[in-house]
Order: structure tokens, then sequence, then C-alpha cells
């Protein structure tokens, strides 16, 4: 893929489900009070991997952008 994305999880939207972080666990661990997901670092190399971990989670609490451009990766725009 060759770019590198920005990485967010709406902590107010994420319930905890560990989809991403089972899928992607060099990307996104578990904890806090509420367990809630977050991602280890807000840039990442762009990945089918990380990718397929955002799709995972069944909020939608994880948003990829192109570093940079801002362009919407994941949730792609309507």
């Amino acid at each position: 893929m060759g770019d590198r994305w920005h990485v967010d999880v709406d902590r107010s939207v994420c319930i905890g489900s560990g989809l991403c972080a089972t899928g992607a666990p060099g990307a996104f661990v578990l904890g806090g009070v509420p367990r809630q997901s977050r991602a280890v670092e807000a840039e990442a190399d762009a990945s089918e991997g990380l990718l397929a971990a955002a799709e995972s989670c069944p909020v939608e609490a994880i948003t990829l952008t192109v570093q940079g451009s801002g362009e919407p990766v994941f949730p792609p725009e309507e």
C-alpha cells in the first residue's frame, strides 16, 4: 500500500469487543476502565491487517485516514 495512516479510536463509541486487538495486536490494545481499545500509535503503515481490524469493529469506532491528506480510508465516504 505504501501510505501511512492516522489511526483513531472513538472511545465514546468503543464497546471493548476486542476484535481489533485480536485482528491487529500490534496496532490496538485494550485497557482502562471501562475496557476499551486504543491505538498503540497514532500513525501506522497502511496494511490489509489494519484495515481488516477497523472493518471488524461492530460499532465502527475506528477511523483510518491517509496521513497528511486526511483522505478517509475507513469508514469510506458515502
